[in-house]
């Protein structure tokens, strides 16, 4: 059957003709493929999935409640266009109580239907074509694609082990600064789980004010830390001159299909994002945003949430460091990042290599049904979550014991 007409007009930003037409397969693809295939060809072992990073718990019961009594309010039924005042405000004195930070939540804070979403419009705020955004590398793309949608380039940094996964600013080509208006960081990171300091935050903000650059800080796992205080980059002094914080409830609350969240910071940015999504969107149901502003206003969810992810980042990096790997617990979130091993002799003796973290995180799935997610932007990587099902602490070591038992069935090379 020859191509419609249809065929033709597809903007080049998607493909152009070529739209629909290739054989790659994106990466989760390959992931849900290979799940499926192991699942069929074992189907009384137990898939341990590592790979999501989603919550495995449901939302608390006073924000599932705040949800039920708010959507049967006829005065909730409507459109929110850009918000409700209740969840401005909460959103305002939970940045109060786990950041430090002050807020104006009527020109410093608007909500956004998932950080997604946010990261989808800023760039239509600020790319022309030819203009540069500066993103890390592995990171969450979704700021680029769209900028490059807009005929904007992406320049990438890559995130290195010895540089504590934080970027070197001073890499960046006095070229690529003269064209780049936006730099993206994500901190605690997705995926290398590795989260910044107060003075990396301090060198950006001045960094962004010397080469007149706009900061979008990605804080979507910035409540969940362990041993360390929340960080934010607007707790740097002048920050809201430069940058805006974006922040989500999805793994904060669990509370992922929801899809609610805020942008706050610089109020001129903030202004412009509230202007582009009105025409992007009609607001999250208030209904979400009022149950939202109840678990923000229990701070004491997300503390809890952060104690379940520590003590399941002990087990598995204990486990993980009996089979030869070498993780090093994050200091927040849930993501555990660290080199994929090079080759996998199996208990036959036969030696399997790997070529990549993508021919690892292949191999764990077909053979031990432990899904994972491999990273290559940096070198081979394979990127474990803690998200995995098990409900009370003798769940969690149960599926943590059913790992090293799987693992120990094959001795790897690094």
């Amino acid at each position: 059957m020859s191509d419609s007409y249809i065929q033709n007009l597809f903007a080049e930003r998607i493909g152009g003709v070529n739209y629909g037409k290739s054989t790659a397969i994106y990466k989760f693809e390959k992931i849900k493929r290979a799940k499926r295939a192991a699942k069929a060809a074992k189907p009384d072992v137990e898939l341990i999935d590592m790979g999501v990073g989603e919550p495995d718990d449901m939302a608390f019961p006073e924000v599932v409640e705040a949800l039920y009594a708010a959507a049967k309010n006829p005065a909730n039924r409507g459109y929110a266009d850009n918000g409700g005042p209740d969840f401005k405000k909460a959103a305002a004195g939970y940045m109060k109580a786990v950041f430090g930070v002050e807020l104006d939540p009527e020109t410093e804070i608007l909500h956004s239907i998932g950080s997604k979403a946010a990261l989808s419009i800023l760039p239509n705020c600020f790319i022309n074509p030819g203009d540069v955004v500066i993103m890390t590398v592995p990171g969450y793309p979704i700021f680029g694609t769209h900028a490059k949608y807009l005929g904007g380039e992406v320049y990438n940094l890559q995130l290195k082990p010895e540089n504590d996964f934080l970027p070197n600013l001073d890499e960046i080509p006095a070229d690529i600064l003269k064209r780049a208006k936006v730099i993206v960081v994500n901190y605690p990171n997705n995926p290398t789980g590795a989260n910044a300091t107060p003075e990396f935050f301090e060198k950006l903000v001045k960094f962004a004010k010397a080469n007149n650059l706009i900061v979008v800080s990605d804080a979507a796992y910035a409540s969940l830390t362990f041993d360390t205080p929340a960080l934010s980059i607007l707790q740097v002094e002048g920050a809201k001159d430069v940058a805006v914080e974006l922040h989500s409830l999805s793994k904060s609350h669990n509370m992922t299909g929801w899809r609610i969240g805020w942008v706050c910071g610089n109020p001129l940015i903030v202004k412009a994002y509230g202007d582009v999504k009105d025409n992007t969107d009609s607001g999250q149901f208030l209904g979400i945003q009022l149950a939202a502003a109840k678990g923000l206003e229990n701070p004491q969810i997300t503390r809890a949430i952060a104690k379940k992810y520590s003590r399941r980042m002990d087990l598995l990096v204990d486990v993980l460091k009996k089979s030869g790997f070498s993780p090093k617990k994050p200091k927040a979130g849930f993501f555990l990042y660290m080199a994929a091993p090079k080759a996998a002799i199996l208990k036959d003796g036969t030696r399997k290599e790997f070529k990549s973290g993508e021919d690892f995180s292949q191999w764990m799935i077909t053979e031990h049904l432990i899904s994972t997610v491999p990273w290559d932007d940096a070198g081979p990587f394979v990127r474990f979550s803690v998200t995995f099902e098990a409900h009370g602490e003798d769940a969690e070591k149960a599926v943590v014991a059913e790992i090293e038992r799987r693992l120990g069935e094959s001795r790897f090379e690094f």
